[in-house]
């Protein structure tokens, strides 16, 4: 049978991409995705707009499907012939409310009382119970099982003329986490929650004709592969409208979602995880807060082996390859004979199914995604640096792979504390009862359980003392400590429209 390749990792949320003014707006879309693709492998979309020139007026195309970018849209002629006009949003699915079908896929697309609109979201409402009981008594009529239509429904069911004001109202009843882009006939809109708990950001393209085109992503390395050239962010608690005057003349229109903007709550998972490292979020490059964690790991938890016995440092493959730099090169200052070592390599050709023989087949689904260097390995002392450990399954499995080359030791460091809480704004974590740290009653029983010689998680102090400090900019730690900063499934506390 076939068997899904599940590392077990925090899933991510989604990547989401706006182009505006540019002749090659889909393809532009297209290749700003492809670079988004590890925000979410489930499924991909564009949607584009163009003028109609018999109709005389704007309509939309859209094209989405199952599988990964180059997968859905293989098709050349999808993003050069049917998906045409000079403006596009994207967006690469990851499914964290709603199921796998075709109708989940983004952006959505509507034709309502003031015109057209399309839509692609990343992260997590979390008051959707209470929203979508409201419509239904509307009279709304859903067509899919995602939070996202429900912005949609909110937007046409506003009183409001104008199409920002209808926008700002709609944002203003829901709760959680989210990062919009929304195309309209004459501007591509973005916007991020009052918290800022995922990234969003601005760029732009030089034309031919010296003006500019816009462009909106969830991390700025979508804008290096189409030669963006990095704005700004949208800030949190902000909508901001990009037009045709923007490309002339640079300005943006700014507008608050709600009054009080409250101090941001930006998830650090971004650093942590999810975020390529060749990635700017929230200001910051992620190379360079990855390699501080990794640092501050070293400092809190160094390893002095005796006789200054060479101590082999290597990662998980790759979103840990950046902080093992950082924890090798701070462990030198402590133990001399600390080096950096390539000891697994990750496959990057696995498909999103595999034929896994036999019931026991957790170490083979593994083995298929990671194989040891036995040459680093054999006889030397390990230390594995991981980003996080989840249900603890895959670490299990993959310090199995590891002792089959025979190490003298395997010590396993983290540079996330334990996770203890599911997330509710954006990434797919399990229930309380299937995370290790919860599980199990102490770090002692987690490290007999994976099977390593040590184990050490790097406290929270140490992680906020190590992620960039900006004036009115906190973070999400809920999933370690439990501090949400927005309730789930709150109930309206005010009538809507």
């Amino acid at each position: 049978m076939k068997e899904k390749i599940e590392i077990d990792k925090p899933q991510c949320n989604c990547g989401v991409v706006g182009v505006f003014n540019h002749p090659q707006a889909a393809l532009t879309s297209y290749y700003a995705l492809h670079s988004l693709q590890h925000r979410g492998q489930e499924a991909a979309g564009i949607s584009s707009f163009y003028y109609d020139e018999k109709k005389k007026k704007m309509r939309f195309v859209s094209e989405k499907g199952f599988g990964l970018v180059l997968d859905v849209f293989s098709d050349g002629k999808l993003l050069t012939e049917y998906l045409k006009g000079n403006s596009a949003i994207a967006h690469n699915r990851y499914s964290t409310t709603g199921s796998s079908k075709k109708s989940n896929i983004q952006p959505f697309n509507i034709i309502y009382h003031s015109g057209i609109l399309s839509i692609a979201h990343n992260g997590n409402l979390t008051n959707t119970r209470c929203l979508r009981k409201f419509l239904h008594q509307r009279g709304a009529i859903f067509q899919t099982t995602t939070d996202t239509e429900l912005i949609l429904h909110l937007i046409a069911h506003s009183q409001k003329e104008k199409k920002i004001d209808q926008i700002r109202e709609a944002l203003q009843f829901v709760e959680g986490a989210y990062s919009f882009v929304i195309l309209t006939e004459d501007s591509l809109i973005a916007a991020r929650d009052p918290y800022g708990f995922r990234p969003l950001n601005i760029g732009r393209i030089k034309l031919e004709d010296g003006t500019y085109s816009y462009i909106v992503a969830s991390e700025t390395c979508a804008f290096d592969i189409v030669d963006a050239e990095f704005v700004r962010d949208v800030k949190h608690n902000e909508i901001v409208v990009i037009n045709q005057k923007t490309c002339e003349t640079g300005e943006m229109q700014s507008y608050k979602i709600v009054e009080k903007t409250p101090e941001a709550r930006h998830c650090i998972f971004e650093y942590i995880y999810f975020s390529r490292p060749d990635s700017q979020i929230f200001g910051h490059n992620v190379d360079k807060v990855r390699r501080k964690l990794g640092k501050v790991l070293a400092e809190e938890s160094p390893i002095v082996l005796e006789n200054n016995e060479k101590l082999s440092v290597i990662s998980v493959p790759d979103s840990a390859n950046t902080a093992s730099l950082g924890y090798a090169k701070i462990n030198k200052c402590f133990h001399e004979n600390t080096v950096f070592e390539i000891g697994l390599i990750r496959s990057h050709y696995v498909g999103r199914t595999f034929i896994a023989p036999g019931q026991e087949n957790r170490i083979f689904r593994v083995k298929v995604k990671f194989n040891p260097v036995k040459g680093v390995i054999e006889n030397r002392v390990i230390l594995l640096i991981d980003d996080s450990i989840v249900r603890g399954t895959t670490s299990k499995a993959l310090i199995k792979i590891l002792k089959s080359a025979k190490p003298k030791q395997v010590h396993l460091k983290v540079t996330a504390p334990p996770i203890k809480f599911p997330c509710f704004y954006g990434m797919d974590f399990p229930n309380r009862e299937e995370l290790i740290a919860n599980s199990h009653s102490s770090i002692e029983e987690i490290k007999e359980v994976i099977g390593v010689d040590s184990l050490h998680y790097l406290s929270i102090e140490s992680l906020l003392a190590a992620v960039p400090k900006d004036e009115g900019i906190s973070y999400c730690t809920a999933c370690f400590t439990g501090d949400y900063p927005v309730e789930y499934d709150k109930k309206l506390n005010r009538t809507l429209f």
